[in-house]
């Protein structure tokens, strides 16, 4: 009777932390995605070409959203351990040097996307229109990039210590004033011009700007995380073991994320109609697994929390009922999108074809999505979690270079078939992706502790 009840209160623990995690950085994760379905809507009253042009440029610069997500993935894994165990100066650690390395990685893109806008561009179509459109849109969103850093390496922090409220609350603050200043500047409003693209990009760097100061603000009012000098002296080991930490990530989501330029790359070459089609359906798609992105947040922090008390039976069992909750939840989902994917795209003024490729577009991602989700929460938190992130690396590396983009290739350009086939047919490395996590998870030669 006593390990029943000793049983019902570690499951209720479980799932108050759970809540406490996933809630608010699901929410957070939602806005975000809200900040490109705003932005498309309303660009995709201006039709195909807009439509593909904001997609293209949002593409590229989603190659460093995903390396700074890399070097989150890398902070949240060090501050979740650090906090489980007490370490004071080794969370202040892994704070400092990834909010650093956030920087550097944000001005290296910002001179890119400023200096070689036109020619970045180049490679992802060569509709002279959508790639002028692309590039001038791009060129003005990487202004936001340094403040996206410091955001995000905040953001992390903040959850790892139980402040997971605050992200949630900048980035609704973001979203509603994007949302106004999208309407203001895409189709302008009394003295000010309608300015279409360039104006989503505009009112997408003045918003995410507004969410920054906000999460700043907090920040320094909480006083956590002081003293950088004092904790970036680190010995030789220290140091090893974070670039053992960063690096495979850091590997990882730039290889894969490349990876998903190289299908930005195919989409943009079968044509104009054919990448509008693929960019109508990203928001949605960002939508749904973003509605279960905070399963895998809450993997990292809560199973390397676990990891650090060395509690590892206690970590897998947790990862387990992890897993079982996002496939329940995709499953769920991928019905309601079959079910409403009509009535999304019909917001969009677009030829009747175009649409009608999205829908066959919307209905192959449903089909994989509930595996992605597997993916998402194995290697995004749970394996990651013991700082294992080699793993992950050869894992992504495997299915995107091996797998996919040969699969997309031969799709595209051998085999001919239209997008929501090809879409489907490289989307199938998700499949090999999983297999491999899973047979690591089992093996649990994750579980460490830093």
């Amino acid at each position: 009777m006593a390990e029943k009840q000793i049983e019902k209160i570690r499951k209720d623990r479980f799932r108050k932390e759970l809540l406490g995690i996933a809630l608010p950085v699901t929410l957070q994760s939602l806005l975000q995605s809200s900040f490109s379905m705003i932005d498309q809507l309303m660009i995709g009253q201006l039709g195909s070409g807009s439509i593909a042009a904001i997609g293209l440029g949002g593409k590229f610069a989603s190659l460093y959203t995903v390396v700074l997500g890399a070097v989150a993935a890398a902070a949240g894994i060090m501050i979740a351990q650090y906090v489980g165990a007490g370490d004071e100066e080794g969370t202040g650690r892994g704070f400092y040097l990834n909010l650093l390395l956030g920087l550097l990685l944000a001005g290296v893109f910002l001179a890119v996307c400023r200096l070689f806008p036109h020619g970045v561009m180049a490679l992802y179509t060569e509709d002279d229109t959508v790639r002028n459109l692309a590039a001038d849109y791009l060129k003005i969103y990487a202004i936001s990039f340094p403040m996206t850093a410091l955001s995000t390496i905040m953001a992390v922090f903040l959850r790892c210590i139980g402040k997971a409220v605050l992200p949630l609350a900048a980035s609704f603050f973001s979203v509603l004033l994007n949302t106004g200043l999208n309407y203001l500047f895409i189709f302008g409003v009394g003295p000010i011009p309608a300015m279409g693209v360039r104006g989503a990009s505009i009112a997408s760097v003045i918003a995410q700007a507004a969410g920054f100061l906000v999460t700043v603000a907090y920040f320094g009012h909480l006083g956590k995380a002081g003293r950088p000098c004092r904790w970036l002296r680190m010995s030789r080991e220290t140091w090893m073991q974070y670039l053992g930490i960063l690096m495979p990530i850091l590997i990882c989501e730039f290889v894969w994320s490349l990876g998903e330029n190289g299908y930005a790359v195919i989409y943009g070459r079968l044509g104009t109609e054919s990448c509008a089609a693929m960019t109508m359906t990203g928001p949605v798609q960002g939508l749904t697994i973003g509605l279960l992105s905070g399963l895998a947040q809450a993997a990292g922090i809560m199973i390397g929390g676990h990891l650090g008390k060395e509690a590892y039976e206690e970590a897998y069992q947790d990862a387990k009922r992890l897993l079982l909750y996002g496939a329940a939840g995709s499953a769920v989902l991928s019905l309601l999108l079959v079910l409403t994917g009509k009535s999304y795209l019909s917001l969009y003024h677009t030829e009747p074809q175009v649409q009608t490729i999205a829908y066959w577009i919307l209905v192959a991602f449903a089909l994989i999505s509930p595996i992605k989700v597997q993916n998402m929460i194995l290697g995004g938190g749970i394996i990651r979690s013991g700082g294992m992130t080699r793993y992950v690396m050869w894992i992504d590396m495997i299915g995107t270079w091996v797998f996919g983009i040969p699969l997309g290739f031969l799709a595209a350009f051998v085999w001919g078939l239209p997008i929501p086939l090809v879409y489907f047919i490289l989307s199938l490395e998700e499949v090999i992706r999983f297999l491999l996590s899973l047979a690591i998870f089992r093996s649990k030669k994750w579980m460490r502790r830093l």
